[in-house]
């Protein structure tokens, strides 16, 4: 199981050099999740960065997958992740619904590379 994280979503939908990478993983996996709050980061900067058309298309693709809410669980552990690595909240939250989930967290993010569980590819062109 993986959860990807916006970066990677954005990298697929802003057709990346390397976007494939991000595609393929998707595609080998036996299940995605996508945190609640992956979906809002992906709608805003879609909508913003292209039109409101693609952004209802690319939240459209990702409930395609299992959405998972915040829950309590997952915001306590959040917050201690997010201390322990000084993530920012939105990272933390993305990183702690991994971890509940027992899911590989696949990233562009710099800021998960040395993070155990997370797979970080760095996204090319973007």
């Amino acid at each position: 199981m993986i959860a990807m994280d916006s970066s990677g979503w954005i990298a697929i939908f802003a057709e990346a050099p390397n976007a494939r990478v991000f595609e393929t993983r998707i595609a080998e996996a036996d299940a995605v999740i996508v945190p609640t709050v992956v979906l809002y980061e992906v709608y805003k900067i879609t909508k913003r960065e292209h039109s409101t058309a693609m952004a209802d298309g690319a939240a459209a693709h990702l409930r395609k997958h299992r959405v998972v809410d915040l829950t309590h669980r997952i915001a306590l552990l959040a917050a201690d992740v997010g201390l322990e690595h000084r993530l920012a909240m939105a990272d933390a939250i993305v990183y702690a619904t991994a971890q509940v989930h027992d899911a590989t967290l696949v990233t562009g993010d710099a800021d998960f590379a040395d993070l155990p569980g997370a797979e970080y590819i760095p996204i090319e062109g973007l």
